[in-house]
């Protein structure tokens, strides 16, 4: 064997003992002849020395090595001197006598610092230029450790629930999921194209309708959309489906499941059922889908305290049936005025004609261009309402449009919990976010699914499907951690009739039911099981659990945010016979022709 024993193993317990290593050096030290080498791999740090009194031949080799250079080290474990114990290290009561060093690869200089204090320091496209280097951190190492503990205790739980994990492909059909798709043209049938799939959701679909009662897998998803910090063109997603359930049998089962993760990750397990709010009520309180819940600030909606005001720029908004709230940013007041102008110019990027606020100084006066339009009445209510304090900042936002209103505040509540330092680390709130709208409107006023067209509407509202689409809830549900959307869902559309019903309100004419849907529709006219499912972020999730900045810090090898392979140099051009071969021609923008 070319070890015997890993760089992370060795303890009192094998002093007096051979042992065999192999690694990459970290550090070389030479104190008078005497060679000290840290050994690392992925297991942790070995500290070796090496005597030209116990054996020139190897302390020879140990002082020719230079970091990253991969040794193989045979020696005898001896205890450190009890000065010299490194209790940072699970080694670090212990040290190997190189009796033989091997070099067994040398290396380059590295184009920075593996260091993590100072690797974290370098800018992250070269970092990522260099992946295979980037990945020999420690902390790199541990997160994809935990990615994999999380991924088994995934498998282990969906196994124990009865679910069997089926492979789907991931050449298919090109059909609208709300992102553009990733083409791959077909050599065999010139003019057609194969697409990456944006999610397994019509496969999941037809595997209920096969039958296969519980379904799970960990897939690999593809869109072509523009990235931030947790998007990636190519991602994994923990996907779900169910037969013969209703949403409840469902939140049992992801409650069980996120629990088994978060004990395979290291964290506390939540108390379960983990807690539900209703799409309405969460846009009411904290002005987005996906709230965080770690700290309060909630909107507090104003219209009864300004109720027949005779300050206009309120009284009218309300009049008209619109909406007046504010958040009170504890503690904030002192924050410098061109902050709030930042402030000021979001609100109006929002449509809004500015920002209102309110200043409580230490003396507890109000410094504040508004309240000399407010009555003594419509303090004590403001004061009672927003619970306001010495020190606090209140904000407000007034609109026709209660959205509008929600969004912005909801928006503002996170910057400025941000910047008062009060949103805890290292906790975890969870929650179901449930009874989203079905549809929503896009920008030419046409109405367009809020999820996907395969969505159930709620039971109690598919008389409004007629008369009063908008108004229609959906059987869908989010489930939330620490404002970051892990997983969305649905309960499917399983009659054909309504799913046909479904693809004309979204104006989708019948060639295109046939072209895109033809399969589907087909499949739920012979007996199609009532059923419904999730699909998880497993990058998010592991991001959230094994910490970091953005996805990429969680996976082995990203792209970067403009979708970018910069280790690969991929996309890249292809050669005039590869595009012929699948009948492809280019037509490029001037720009990128010359």
């Amino acid at each position: 064997m070319k070890r015997t024993h890993t760089c992370g193993e060795l303890s009192q317990d094998a002093i007096s003992g051979s042992t065999t290593l192999c690694g990459w050096v970290d550090t070389v030290r030479d104190h008078g002849g005497i060679i000290f080498i840290d050994l690392r791999d992925r297991y942790g740090i070995t500290q070796v020395v090496c005597d030209p009194d116990d054996n020139a031949a190897a302390t020879e080799v140990a002082k020719s090595t230079r970091p990253e250079f991969v040794i193989q080290v045979t020696g005898t474990v001896r205890a450190r001197p009890a000065d010299m114990v490194n209790a940072r290290l699970a080694t670090g009561s212990i040290e190997v006598v190189g009796t033989d060093v091997t070099i067994l690869n040398r290396s380059k200089t590295p184009p920075f610092p593996l260091d993590e204090s100072k690797a974290e320091k370098v800018h992250e496209e070269l970092r990522l230029e260099s992946r295979y280097l980037d990945l020999r951190r420690s902390s790199m190492q541990q997160r994809l450790q935990k990615r994999h503990k999380m991924a088994i205790a995934v498998r282990t739980f969906m196994d124990a629930q009865e679910f069997i994990e089926v492979e789907t492909p991931i050449l298919t059909k090109s059909t609208p999921e709300g992102a553009r798709d990733y083409l791959v043209p077909n050599r065999v049938t010139p003019g057609t194209f194969y697409a990456l799939p944006q999610a397994p959701q019509q496969y999941k679909q037809l595997l209920m309708i096969g039958g296969m009662d519980r379904y799970f897998q960990m897939a690999r998803c593809f869109r072509d959309e523009d990235l931030r910090a947790d998007r990636q063109p190519e991602f994994t997603q923990i996907d779900v489906e169910m037969s013969f359930v209703d949403a409840e049998d469902l939140y049992g089962i992801i409650d069980g499941l996120l629990a088994s993760v978060m004990e395979a990750s290291g964290h506390p397990v939540p108390e379960l059922p983990l807690p539900r709010i209703s799409w309405h009520e969460s846009m009411d309180r904290f002005g987005s889908d996906k709230p965080d819940l770690r700290f309060g600030w909630e909107l507090k909606n104003l219209a009864p305290v300004f109720e027949g005001t005779d300050f206009k720029v309120f009284g009218n908004v309300l009049k008209n049936g619109g909406c007046v709230k504010a958040i009170n940013a504890k503690g904030l007041a002192g924050v410098p005025i061109r902050q709030i102008d930042e402030w000021t110019e979001l609100a109006k990027s929002h449509g809004m004609g500015g920002l209102a606020y309110i200043r409580v100084q230490e003396d507890g006066s109000w410094k504040s261009p508004i309240t000399k339009f407010f009555s003594e009445v419509e303090i004590e209510g403001l004061k009672s309402t927003l619970e306001i304090e010495t020190g606090d900042l209140v904000l407000f936002a007034a609109s026709e449009s209660a959205l509008v209103v929600n969004e912005f505040l909801g928006r503002l509540r996170i910057e400025t919990a941000n910047q008062a330092g009060i949103i805890p680390e290292n906790e975890f709130k969870f929650t179901w976010v449930t009874e989203f709208p079905l549809f929503e409107t896009n920008e030419a006023g046409r109405l367009v699914p809020m999820h996907h067209p395969f969505t159930s509407p709620l039971p109690e509202d598919m008389h409004l499907l007629d008369s009063d689409p908008a108004q229609v809830r959906a059987v869908a549900y989010d489930i939330v951690l620490n404002g970051v959307e892990l997983g969305s869902g649905s309960i499917r559309i399983h009659d054909p009739v309504q799913q046909g019903k479904m693809f004309d309100l979204l104006k989708i004419s019948e060639e295109e039911k046939e072209s895109r849907f033809g399969h589907l529709l087909n499949a739920l006219a012979y007996g199609a099981p009532p059923h419904g499912g999730i699909a998880l972020g497993f990058d998010r999730l592991a991001l959230l659990m094994a910490g970091g900045n953005t996805i990429r810090d969680v996976i082995a090898f990203p792209k970067n945010h403009k979708g970018i392979d910069l280790m690969m140099d991929a996309p890249s051009p292809v050669d005039a016979k590869q595009l012929h071969d699948v009948h492809i021609q280019l037509d490029l923008p001037p720009e990128v022709e010359a």
